[in-house]
């Protein structure tokens, strides 16, 4: 991929979404770099030639296909998407309510879908493109206290996946990168909403849980800068990864959870393979 491509990236106004933008602004890229609150997002960027700042409120899919126009009439093409923006309900499954779980879901997979669709068709045309949607370790294996935001992120793996059949003939790619704990903005008090509803059973717990995360902010080991980078250096590859792990702790993770489908798959192999009509 050469530096004359056109990125449009959500959630570019804080956190990862900034990092991805500047460094794809350094390779010598266009950006169209969005976000619900575009000032934040001048603030965040600064001013370039190569830059186009849109609203776009991942969760609307008119803003999603506002944004694409206005990428278009600017750059006259979407080379890379970067679905990127997302958010983080926590608390323990039964204490969410459903409201904060179809939430977590409108930001985390159905917001990305609806810019995707936005894009798609532009991709077709040009018979060329690439979508890249940042899931999470929390795609690979579930956590306690992340029941609604590994839904979100099981579910990017699964369309990501059933996706990139659908549209490779048409010289469209994509790449599902799981990060594991970086120092973005997403254990803040803006991205992270930890539920109201309590159930006395899960007092002692949460307690526990909430002192966890909590604590974590600001003291995860990845640099975001450093996986901006890498994103930058895997796109300049002719066939980029259908899939990037991000971090020591992200490749650790996958090889867990390697070892531990394997370990499932051997221990009812037998009875798996006998239910077959006679």
């Amino acid at each position: 991929m050469d530096n004359n491509k056109v990125w449009l990236i959500t959630g570019a106004g804080r956190g990862m979404g900034v990092d991805i933008a500047k460094a794809a602004l350094k390779a010598g890229h266009r950006v169209i770099a969005t976000g619900r609150n575009p000032e934040r997002v001048i603030n965040a960027l600064g001013e370039h030639d190569n830059l186009l700042i849109v609203r776009l409120d991942i969760t609307n899919i008119k803003d999603a296909q506002a944004a694409v126009e206005a990428g278009i009439s600017k750059f006259g093409a979407i080379d890379v998407l970067v679905n990127n923006a997302a958010n983080f309900n926590a608390g323990y499954f039964e204490e969410l309510s459903m409201e904060e779980i179809e939430l977590q879901l409108s930001t985390s997979l159905f917001g990305p879908m609806k810019v995707t669709k936005a894009v798609l068709p532009i991709m077709r045309k040009q018979g060329s493109g690439h979508i890249v949607s940042i899931s999470s370790t929390a795609g690979l294996v579930g956590y306690t206290f992340c029941s609604a935001y590994a839904a979100s992120k099981f579910g990017i793996e699964g369309w990501m996946e059933s996706l990139q059949t659908e549209v490779e003939q048409f010289g469209i790619t994509t790449t599902i990168v799981n990060p594991g704990f970086f120092r973005t903005e997403l254990l803040t008090d803006e991205s992270t909403k930890y539920t109201e509803n309590t159930i006395e059973d899960y007092d002692e717990v949460r307690k526990q849980q909430l002192q966890f995360w909590k604590g974590a902010n600001g003291q995860q080991p990845g640099d975001p800068e450093k996986l901006a980078q890498a994103l930058i250096t895997i796109m300049d590859q002719q066939n980029p990864p259908k899939r990037f792990l991000a971090g020591a702790d992200a490749v650790e993770t996958a090889e867990q959870v390697s070892a531990t489908l394997k370990e499932q798959t051997d221990a009812y192999r037998d009875l798996s393979s006998s239910l077959a009509y006679n």
